[in-house]
């Protein structure tokens, strides 16, 4: 049987679904979810192994038309990611019409020459057949308006894994022979410290509304197993900053007497366990770092 290793992402514009199915194929948490769009800002690897390939993942941000310098950059993120895999997925989701924001990625995606471009239409459990007939006519619609000839078109539910295991399977048809790439089945190579980031932001996510989702940023500062511990009961010591742009938002995020922040610790902290397998003490301070994500100096110290 041929063997096939490769690189493939999922793009698409923000909400579409990408990190749920990016973690649903791989059949573990790589990256963070949410309702909010935008969530995600790394760019991350996740490694799907079948007997006939190896499939690595790469979850990437959702293109959008950007209002921030770090919008941009996190679009730079997207379209540097596309020359560098060898299968796109583009992400449309069933229970919304295709429209300007998919039309806008789709035209960028048919300048990638020689490349297999896969239709992958989110969220096919949310909508009546229907309903995903009229989608998968606009997508092959799509197809035909921007150029592109699709190597795929699947229709999958990250939610219920219809057809997830199939997409895997067609993601891998279309790469190129080769071994096996990473043989302990990791292929993200973010530090610790990023990881941990990311869990907190998705812990503080949750509920907020408004800019603010856009508007918070994490930075670990430490990680040290505690020293006074014995052997058999052992304490990390997490602290991390949480940083938004305006005194008002670091109110809403702290909540009243600080009963939305200790909500997020604890939310935070049991991820933070399983991730590093240990318990966890999680210290997390709000701060204000006025208008980060339009000011350079502030991206490059929070690590964009």
């Amino acid at each position: 049987m041929t063997f096939r290793s490769g690189f493939a992402c999922l793009v698409g514009r923000p909400n579409a679904g990408k990190s749920t199915l990016t973690n649903a194929l791989v059949g573990r948490k790589v990256a963070i979810t949410s309702d909010r769009p935008q969530t995600t800002r790394r760019v991350l690897r996740g490694v799907v192994n079948r007997p006939d390939g190896q499939l690595i993942m790469v979850d990437t941000p959702g293109l959008h038309r950007p209002r921030t310098l770090l919008g941009e950059r996190l679009n730079d993120q997207v379209r540097e990611t596309w020359t560098s895999v060898d299968v796109v997925g583009l992400c449309i989701p069933a229970d919304q019409a295709v429209g300007p924001g998919d039309r806008f990625i789709a035209t960028d995606l048919s300048f990638l020459r020689r490349k297999a471009i896969v239709a992958v239409v989110t969220k096919s459990d949310a909508v009546a057949r229907g309903v995903l007939a009229e989608r998968l006519g606009e997508v092959a619609e799509l197809g035909e308006q921007v150029g592109i000839e699709w190597a795929e078109v699947v229709p999958v539910s990250a939610i219920s894994g219809h057809q997830v295991e199939l997409l895997g399977e067609r993601l891998i048809a279309h790469l190129p022979e080769g071994p096996v790439l990473f043989p302990d089945g990791d292929a993200d190579e973010s530090p610790l410290e990023i990881a941990v980031a990311e869990l907190i932001r998705e812990a503080a996510l949750d509920g907020v509304q408004d800019e603010l989702p856009h508007s918070i940023a994490v930075v670990v500062d430490e990680i040290e197993p505690r020293e006074d511990r014995p052997a058999e009961r052992p304490l990390t010591d997490v602290r991390a900053s949480l940083y938004v742009e305006r005194d008002t938002q670091k109110a809403i995020v702290i909540g009243k007497a600080g009963s939305r922040l200790k909500t997020v610790g604890t939310r935070a902290r049991k991820e933070i366990e399983a991730l590093l397998g240990v318990p966890v003490y999680l210290d997390i301070r709000v701060k204000v770092a006025k208008d980060w994500q339009k000011d350079p100096k502030q991206l490059r110290r929070l690590g964009f």
